[in-house]
């Protein structure tokens, strides 16, 4: 045993490890060769051989995967004071909400503590919000998933001096989207579609809506469709001074349901029905209300809409008498932005943006108020920047300008400096910057990987995530002189992981467009070698796959240490390379996209060490619908494809999404006819395996059926799975796992 303290046997040990890693041999296998002869030795290796199991070879697996083991931690939920020097921010286990100092870091006061608060009837809880004088928190508990932003749960309020907990309501059923106001002493919430509000002080609960039914007439909560597509759940809004609530009503009656067979123990299957708006039907009819708190009186504002169109934000700016109201045309190229007077109903045009394609969400969803101006994201130059407007909707100036986007706008000091994350240094890379109004530009984060933050109210300090191919996220305190305050979290457990890295390459496509990628190599990689490709791709308008960032282990590094090359090419109708190159998509939808994934799988067949008889193409969703375009109209460049929850027609999918890159199918026959993978079902020449969740409210059920029986008729035979009751992440450990099992034994039976 003396031997293993010598430290000359770990260097030895460690160059064997890695020999041995090259040639694809075991520790024990070399030694024996090596050693022959030699009992002792023998023994030894065999002990190496052991020890070599647990502490250099080991690979990632699928149900380490799936069992979320390699999660990072990412940027939490914080919520700052209103003077912007403190933060408050829930414990690990959600036990206590601790309040930090924002200028050194560090925990000053326990603001909540379920062992030791009054009255307090559960362990933990799953979320909170506060007043931002950090008098009042808002908690939630046995939280219930409906849509995938949306929830019911329990709500309770503390009032942190007396430390004591309270349901929101004594009525049974559950909450939606609680909303405090700004001083904390009130709470306003929907039960079945209704609003209710709750006066802290005296304990006093009141109807402010009545007569809603839901699936006919909501209000304060969105629509399905809204929730999906504008990412916007939540109406709910007050006026700084409190004394005005603003909210969305929405009817529903008009728009088509659709029903979700679920199956559980009993002998009949259950349904869940809901409201579901196909490309070309009625959607539904949303308008704008408040309601004031001392009178109780509900009035309607009014708010031009034109029909069919849709308000997919409102939002009190710092003037109680100021409500900003969004609108969009059915056609979704044309956004106002109205000031409304809560009191008179009265709206005055604000801005007006408009596009020969769309308008991008950014401009909407990004928008920030200041007391003498607003910030606004747009892409009117060719490529996403901000200008900043007076409260009455004159142009200050264009802050930020040049051939790259801003990804996303952090806020400003309500003076002169503007924060914001932009990927000036290429489009695989985002870093944080902060521009004054003399057009001074200053980088505060770091070279060469990828950067998302949040920032406090007053633009002092910020929460940084930092990350880049082989270094996890970073998750740190800074202060907007560029000083890194304190690490939250480090995800050091990740920094050690034996992972491919990211090989960025760019390449050229047929019409001359230069395209971004990247490929993972096994670890014992040879060029002398062919290797079969797993080609990954999400391909969705705006979206990006292909970015100079850490990711946590997946079924593909799997299949890396399985022997395959794994790539990734963004496609034309991705985001961060301004206008032209994301919205070229525009009324053909897939068209260009999968032609890129096929230029790239011909390329890719160029190269020496690729296997370009055995190429397959994956996708979930958008990726999932670009599969089966790709494999259809490729002429079988693709040996298999993997089509996960694919869209098959863009007549079965919803109207918000569809016609903002689609128009609709009245407008754009030919459109919708050229980009489904329905009328190209038998053009499928790949081995083909789909998949979906039966119960799965986002891309239905409906699309994967017309599409088996497109293929049954064509007379193609193909692989399918299908999972109960599952919606369309097709989450849970047993699900995942089975999952990943099936797509990597597809690929490797269909690979030879």
């Amino acid at each position: 045993m003396g031997l293993l303290r010598q430290p000359q046997f770990f260097y030895d040990y460690l160059t064997v490890a890695i020999i041995c890693k090259l040639k694809k041999m075991s520790t024990f296998a070399y030694y024996i060769e090596h050693n022959k002869g030699t009992m002792k030795k023998q023994i030894l290796a065999l002990f190496i051989c052991i020890i070599s199991l647990h502490v250099v070879y080991a690979s990632v697996t699928l149900e380490d995967i799936v069992s979320n083991k390699y999660k990072a931690q990412t940027i939490p939920n914080i919520v700052s004071s209103a003077d912007g020097e403190y933060y408050a921010m829930a414990d690990a286990e959600k036990k206590m909400i601790l309040k930090y100092e924002y200028k050194t870091g560090k925990v000053v006061d326990t603001l909540f503590n379920t062992a030791t608060a009054r009255d307090c009837k559960f362990a933990s809880f799953d979320g909170f919000d506060m007043s931002r004088n950090f008098r009042y928190i808002l908690l939630h508990t046995e939280k219930e998933k409906i849509y995938r932003h949306s929830f019911k749960a329990k709500y309770y309020t503390v009032e942190v001096k007396r430390n004591l907990v309270k349901p929101l309501t004594k009525d049974t059923r559950k909450q939606q989207i609680a909303t405090i106001s700004p001083n904390g002493r009130m709470v306003a919430f929907v039960m079945d579609g209704n609003i209710y509000l709750k006066k802290l002080d005296y304990d006093s609960q009141s109807e402010v809506t009545k007569g809603a039914e839901p699936g006919k007439l909501i209000y304060g909560v969105t629509s399905w469709a809204y929730e999906e597509e504008f990412k916007f759940f939540n109406s709910l809004t007050w006026a700084p001074d409190n004394a005005t609530l603003a909210f969305l009503r929405t009817e529903e009656g008009r728009v088509n349901r659709a029903t979700i067979q679920m199956f559980d123990d009993e002998t009949y299957s259950d349904t869940f029905t809901y409201k579901y708006p196909v490309s070309g039907t009625d959607c539904s009819k949303t308008e704008v209300y408040t309601y004031t708190v001392e009178s109780r009186v509900v009035k309607r504002m009014d708010v031009p809409v034109e029909e069919g169109g849709y308000i997919p934000r409102i939002v009190f700016t710092k003037d109680s008498l100021a409500l900003a109201v969004m609108t969009l045309n059915r056609e979704q190229n044309i956004l106002n932005i109205y000031n409304v007077n809560p009191k008179s109903g009265v709206a005055t045009l604000m801005l007006k943006e408009t596009s020969k394609t769309w308008v991008d969400d950014d401009t909407y969803s990004n928008i920030e108020f200041y007391k003498d101006f607003f910030v606004v994201p747009s892409m009117r130059d060719g490529y996403r920047h901000l200008y900043q407007y007076s409260t009455n909707g004159k142009l200050i100036r264009q802050l930020t300008s040049g051939s790259w986007d801003v990804l996303s706008f952090l806020g400003s000091d309500g003076k002169k400096n503007f924060y914001y994350i932009g990927n000036e240094e290429g489009a695989i890379y985002s870093a944080l910057y902060r521009v004054d109004t003399s057009g001074k530009v200053t980088k505060l984060s770091k070279n060469g990987g990828y950067v998302t933050a949040k920032m406090n109210p007053l633009a002092t300090y910020y929460v940084e995530s930092y990350s880049n191919t082989i270094t996890p996220p970073q998750i740190t305190l800074n202060n907007t002189q560029g000083k890194t305050i304190k690490t939250i979290y480090d995800n050091a457990s990740l920094k050690n992981l034996k992972l491919a890295n990211k090989e960025f390459f760019t390449f050229t496509n047929a019409e001359g467009v230069q395209l971004n990628g990247y490929m993972l190599k096994p670890l014992n990689f040879s060029a002398d070698k062919r290797y079969p490709v797993i080609m990954i791709q999400y391909s969705g308008p705006g979206s990006q796959r292909v970015l100079n960032r850490w990711e946590a282990p997946d079924w593909i590094n799997y299949m890396v240490d399985e022997g395959y090359l794994i790539v990734c090419v963004d496609a034309q109708g991705t985001g961060g390379r301004g206008e032209q190159f994301s919205h070229c998509v525009y009324r053909q939808l897939g068209i260009l996209e999968s032609q890129d994934q096929i230029s790239a799988a011909k390329y890719l067949s160029t190269l020496p060490y690729i296997d370009k008889n055995n190429i397959t193409i994956y996708g979930w969703s958008f990726g999932g619908y670009t599969a089966l375009m790709s494999a259809s109209t490729s002429q079988g460049i693709f040996k298999n494809a993997v089509a996960i929850a694919p869209v098959t027609d863009w007549h079965f999918y919803d109207a918000i999404y569809t016609e903002r890159f689609m128009n609709t199918p009245q407008a754009n026959k030919n459109g919708y006819e050229i980009t489904s993978p329905l009328k190209k079902a038998s053009d499928m020449n790949s081995n083909l395996l789909l998949i979906s969740g039966s119960a799965d409210d986002n891309v239905r059920l409906l699309n994967t059926m017309k599409y088996t029986s497109a293929l049954i008729n064509a007379g193609k035979q193909f692989d399918m799975q299908l999972y109960p009751n599952c919606n369309h992440s097709i989450l849970g450990y047993k699900n995942r796992l089975h999952l990943y099992t099936r797509v990597c034994e597809f690929i490797k039976r269909n690979t030879k």
